[in-house]
């Protein structure tokens, strides 16, 4: 392949990587975050832009509640315990919520619906939501690490004196506990941005350390949408 041909293919990845509104969103949350961060919720031109980057990211989340509510209704995988199909569930319903209630926190952030009271409030109880699902979220990712934690050591005994980094489920699980050890950490994260937001903890949760652990956090979301690598045909 000529250094064209894979600047070429390169810039098509960037090109589906970027056209996602996902991505996009992630990106102006890391604008966002990283503007509190440097404000530290003094007046200036960075908080100009962490407010106007939340309320452009609104619009980004219009309707996109209806995705957790229909992982809500849908099945769930054999084999999965009571417990976390109980604490998944309740993650999507809170997290459904939160974004059905931040359409009306948009609409009056900009000047659509004029009860501010109201609409202060329902931003508070929106994001309390966000912090349930945040809690919810850990505590589905740290029971899936351990039940592939699990069955990665029973994989183990039965590969015995092989090179168990040879076998290919092995390392799927191995890259799936990986994946999940990701999300655990920023589900984690986000528990902090939500405690921060809400001012549950103002001494100890500054708008500097809230901006700072939503930056990180959204660095690991635009990480975890990247485009897998294609793999490289054999002959």
């Amino acid at each position: 392949m000529s250094t064209l041909d894979a600047t070429r293919a390169e810039l098509g990845l960037l090109v589906l990587y970027l056209g996602k509104a996902e991505t996009r969103d992630k990106i102006c949350r890391a604008i966002q975050y990283g503007s509190k961060f440097l404000s530290n919720g003094e007046p200036g031109t960075a908080q100009n832009v962490d407010k106007t980057t939340s309320l452009a990211r609104k619009v980004f989340r219009l309707f996109k509640f209806v995705n957790d509510l229909h992982a809500l209704i849908s099945p769930t995988p054999q084999g999965t315990p009571l417990s976390l199909i109980l604490l998944g569930k309740s993650k999507n319903a809170l997290l459904s919520t939160f974004l059905f209630l931040d359409q009306f926190v948009w609409l009056g952030r900009s000047g659509i619906y004029k009860n501010k009271e109201r609409t202060e409030l329902i931003g508070r109880i929106s994001l309390y939501c966000w912090l349930g699902s945040s809690v919810c979220a850990t505590l589905v990712e740290l029971g899936e690490i351990g039940r592939l934690s699990a069955s990665m050591k029973k994989l183990e005994k039965e590969l015995k004196n092989k090179n168990k980094y040879d076998d290919e489920q092995y390392r799927g699980k191995l890259n799936k506990s990986n994946e999940r050890t990701l999300s655990l950490i920023k589900a984690g994260i986000d528990i902090v941005v939500a405690v921060g937001l809400l001012q549950l903890a103002p001494k100890t949760v500054t708008p500097r350390v809230t901006g700072a652990f939503g930056f990180v956090s959204s660095l690991i979301s635009c990480y975890q949408l990247l485009p897998a690598p294609a793999k490289s045909k054999t002959s």
